[in-house]
């Protein structure tokens, strides 16, 4: 079977809600990673067999197939085609996943694999703004229970005894990860100014500078009047996109292109969908039996950031290393534009990669209803 490489990898900055990126479009958000891949790469974009993209709200905005969209609104030529996946918030770590499945059997030589979310433009939510999305039959499956991401991560701190304080700690550690981050350049490579009315947005703007435990400890708990979750250790509602171009080792010498990584694994999984946000366990477990390796024998992890007890959940049963589990901060300090934060994590899962000379990398997210994507790559030296 053929392989599947990783040439180049590129992410907007994540804006936050109703903030620099608030006024564009997804389709034209897409296209400036679209353009920048080009530009980075030198490849000509009428050789792009597919363009596969994740958005989770397909309404309004990013209604329509916004993958094609974002291919017309690059400029590229009319005949290249676009596909738009939804896997929740696993929506572009799964089209990354797909399209290095289909490079490896033979499908398509050329892809170009990512994700959009402008929560700004499109709101959480408003594509169930009429119907009911479960069903009887699920309803009756579960008793009736109303299904809330928001409630499963006060379920999974209660199992896991995670309490305010400890919460808070991890939050507050993930802007100071972030931050130390920014200030030393590791996302200069990958990311790709976005000009505004004249001014450029060059870095995540979520960010809080300063946020400690004390101060998260005001904050109304959002979910139970007596609960644990709250704004200061949830994901921030967010705009962004990311793109990744992926094609063969043979493909990329006869371009005359360099690869960063090679898709070693791939695994999705299904967990309760009640307490819902648990699935990167089990997939994690999963992709490492299909790649043949330890929890050891990976250098870096990026888990998302959805709600602070999901990482720390994911931390307690895999025994991964704790210094190892999102060095450079993750969602709760930057942001979680849904349908692109699984290409985002990959981007900033290779920065690491090769800053660190790290082999294996591994990422995973939770999603809505219960499932999880966990990918491993391996850098090329």
């Amino acid at each position: 079977m053929r392989d599947a490489v990783i040439v180049d990898a590129v992410r907007t900055p994540i804006g936050k809600r109703n903030g620099s990126l608030a006024g564009i479009h997804a389709a034209d958000l897409s296209a400036r990673v679209l353009t920048a891949l080009v530009e980075r790469t030198g490849v000509d974009p009428a050789t792009v067999d597919d363009v596969v993209w994740g958005c989770v709200t397909q309404i309004g905005d990013q209604s329509s197939n916004i993958g094609r969209f974002a291919v017309l609104a690059a400029g590229w030529p009319e005949h290249v085609p676009g596909v738009t996946i939804n896997r929740a918030c696993g929506s572009s770590q799964q089209a990354v996943d797909s399209a290095a499945h289909a490079v490896m059997a033979g499908q398509y030589d050329l892809v170009v694999a990512g994700g959009v979310e402008t929560m700004s433009r499109v709101p959480l939510g408003s594509h169930r703004t009429t119907g009911m999305p479960y069903g009887p039959g699920v309803l009756a499956r579960y008793d009736g229970f109303e299904f809330n991401q928001g409630i499963g991560a006060e379920l999974i701190a209660e199992r896991w005894g995670f309490d305010r304080r400890q919460l808070d700690d991890f939050a507050a550690g993930s802007h100071a990860k972030a931050a130390a981050a920014i200030d030393d350049g590791v996302f200069d490579d990958h990311v790709v100014p976005v000009e505004v009315d004249g001014t450029k947005l060059t870095v995540d703007e979520g960010l809080r500078r300063g946020t400690s435990a004390k101060t998260l400890a005001g904050l109304k708990p959002s979910f139970k009047p007596d609960g644990v979750i709250h704004a200061g250790n949830a994901s921030q509602i967010s705009d962004g996109a990311a793109a990744l171009l992926i094609t063969t080792t043979d493909r990329a010498r006869e371009l005359g292109l360099t690869p960063i990584a090679r898709y070693h694994a791939g695994a999705v999984s299904g967990a309760d969908p009640i307490t819902m946000l648990t699935g990167p366990i089990p997939a994690t477990e999963k992709v490492l039996r299909r790649s043949g390796l330890s929890i050891e024998d990976i250098g870096v992890f990026e888990v998302n950031e959805a709600f602070a007890p999901v990482p720390l959940a994911w931390l307690a049963e895999t025994g991964a290393d704790s210094e190892r589990l999102n060095p450079l901060g993750g969602a709760i300090a930057v942001g979680h534009p849904l349908g692109g934060s699984g290409a985002i994590l990959m981007t900033r899962l290779l920065a690491q990669m090769r800053r660190r000379d790290l082999r294996y990398g591994l990422q995973t997210m939770c999603e809505g209803g219960g499932t999880a994507n966990a990918t491993i790559v391996e850098l090329l030296r």
